[in-house]
């Protein structure tokens, strides 16, 4: 094309193929755990070719726990501290493919994105479940991760072929008070 932009990306780590989901999840989300807490927003984002592992750094199993099931761990140990007794967590979980963005946590509703008047983009009908204990967490995970759309490639015969988001609200009543994303993208 006649315009082509120029980019530089910067990265906070890179881990080797060998690196664990726990010591991922030390030197990048813990962290931020607190931030969270203290009213901030946060984002950890996977990015990588088709094959790369950013499915089972999410996600994980049994024997090794991804970033999410390692972050709602902390966030519901936090939440037993005395200071933090006041708030709730809620999470949500939509994909982006082709394009077009759909709600993982019910039936792949189809969900539009709006600017709102303070120029925050807010994604209009998106389910919002209250999520009591770590449990409850992982099976919205599991549900919205088997919601994904899939398809074959050349390197990965069950590709996701879209980008995740997985959010972690804090509430103060109807207030939020903090929140922690996690963005699984193809490349």
């Amino acid at each position: 094309t006649k315009y082509v932009e120029q980019h530089e990306f910067f990265f906070d780590e890179v881990f080797a193929e060998t690196s664990t989901n726990d010591k991922i999840y030390a030197r990048t989300c813990r962290p931020l755990i607190d931030f969270v807490f203290e009213k901030g927003k946060a984002t950890c984002f996977a990015y990588g070719q088709t094959g790369a592992g950013k499915t089972f750094t999410m996600m994980g199993n049994k024997e090794q726990p991804g970033l999410y099931l390692l972050a709602a761990r902390d966030v519901f140990s936090k939440l037993r501290e005395g200071q933090h007794k006041d708030l709730s967590v809620h999470l949500s979980f939509f994909e982006i493919y082709g394009g077009k963005l759909y709600d993982l946590l019910n039936q792949r509703k189809r969900l539009v994105a709006r600017e709102d008047g303070n120029k925050n983009v807010n994604i209009v009908g998106l389910t919002d479940r209250h999520v009591r204990a770590v449990d409850e967490l992982i099976t919205c995970m599991e549900e919205g991760n088997a919601a994904r759309s899939t398809a074959a490639t050349g390197a990965n015969v069950d590709s996701s072929r879209s980008h995740a988001v997985l959010q972690i609200h804090l509430r103060k009543g109807d207030k939020n008070h903090g929140k922690f994303a996690f963005l699984e993208s193809k490349k």
